[in-house]
């Protein structure tokens, strides 16, 4: 009690000693440096730490050799050995399928509806649907009859991107060009609520170069002809790795006569699925027969413009088993559509190149 009463009758003097100790502790209020003269960073920079993307798998940093995993006389010199070193980064663990397409299709859709509506144009300048519009990204589903002579494409074509019986399959009918427009799309789609819950923008999705493409596809088996390693394309038990066509018109031997849904063979070592066979693969790389000495041994991408030729890996449903070795070269043009070409997104890891963030 006799404190107490103390207290009560200092008060004053309790608070004025209260705020000399904070000033003498934090320095002036007027001031917003509190480095003391020492040069110790910015203050307030946001924290980060590298999360995954749903549906994507880590791939570790590691250096493996770029090339044929098996020999092929005609196509040595556009596809020698070459060690290299690859940055870590994410990649998704399917093909994007038809429903997940979808869904930037039917936001592109959605947009367009209000943009349609809005009166100013102040306010759709800040809209992605400024980018691409609806008829430049729906894929082309005329690829089933169009890609093959005298053959029954009709109902293909019909249900594959249409009917719910083909949401898990890998979407198709998609040019390396509406690829890229998938991959700007799902990083500002990503980064928009980030930026909602005032958190740091995540790297650009990307399609992955042909050399993080094929040592995706190796699962760390280093030179390796075949994700699920050498040298056979069945198991013990006689049943395909992959889907693909292991011989002229015999395309069911795998247990699917066109692709089959994703996720439906056994993954590699790293997690990754059907990076042989059910739908070649887009990457970024433009197409060089010479591109491998000329890009460089660290995180090599071979970039130009002019040149309509873009790299296809992994072979697919309709191909022989040669197209879905992990070396294989392929290449389509960047405004052709097929049924047989698919992709998935890459994206950049940020921060430590391993240790327990991976």
């Amino acid at each position: 009690m006799i404190i107490k009463a103390i207290f009560l009758k200092n008060r004053a003097l309790f608070t004025l000693l209260l705020v000399f100790l904070l000033q003498s502790c934090g320095g002036s209020k007027k001031s917003s440096d509190n480095s003391r003269g020492e040069l110790i960073g910015a203050a307030k920079r946001k924290s980060w730490k590298m999360t995954i993307p749903f549906g994507m798998v880590n791939i570790p940093p590691g250096t493996f050799h770029m090339g044929q995993g098996d020999e092929d006389v005609p196509y040595t010199q556009i596809n020698f050995n070459k060690q290299i070193t690859i940055g870590g980064f994410y990649m998704d663990e399917t093909e994007i399928t038809n429903n997940e397409y979808r869904q930037f299709v039917e936001d592109i859709k959605r947009q367009e509806e209000e943009n349609t509506s809005t009166e100013t144009a102040e306010e759709t300048e800040t809209n992605v649907v400024e980018e691409f519009a609806l008829e430049d990204i729906l894929p082309d589903t005329m690829v089933w009859v169009r890609d093959f002579s005298y053959h029954w494409g009709d109902p293909i074509m019909r249900y594959y991107w249409f009917h719910p019986a083909y949401d898990d399959y890998p979407v198709v009918g998609v040019s390396w060009e509406k690829s890229q427009y998938f991959c700007k799309w799902r990083t500002k789609h990503l980064n928009k609520y980030r930026e909602s819950l005032d958190q740091p923008v995540l790297p650009n999705f990307r399609l992955p170069s042909e050399a993080e493409w094929e040592y995706a596809a190796r699962g760390g088996r280093d030179m390796a002809k075949y994700p699920w390693g050498n040298p056979y394309i069945r198991n013990t038990r006689g049943c395909m790795l992959a889907n693909f066509k292991p011989g002229r018109g015999n395309y069911y031997d795998d247990g699917y006569a066109y692709t089959c849904p994703v996720g439906a063979f056994f993954a590699n070592d790293f997690g990754l699925y059907e990076m042989s066979g059910n739908v070649a693969e887009w990457c970024q790389d433009a197409y060089n027969p010479s591109s491998v000495p000329l890009v460089w041994d660290l995180n090599p991408v071979y970039y130009n413009d002019n040149e309509k030729r873009k790299i296809v890996r992994g072979g697919s449903w309709k191909d022989i088993a040669y197209y879905c070795e992990t070396g294989t070269r392929s290449f389509d043009y960047k405004d052709s559509a097929r049924s047989s070409i698919g992709f998935r997104c890459a994206m950049t890891h940020l921060g430590r190149s391993s240790g327990s963030e991976f």
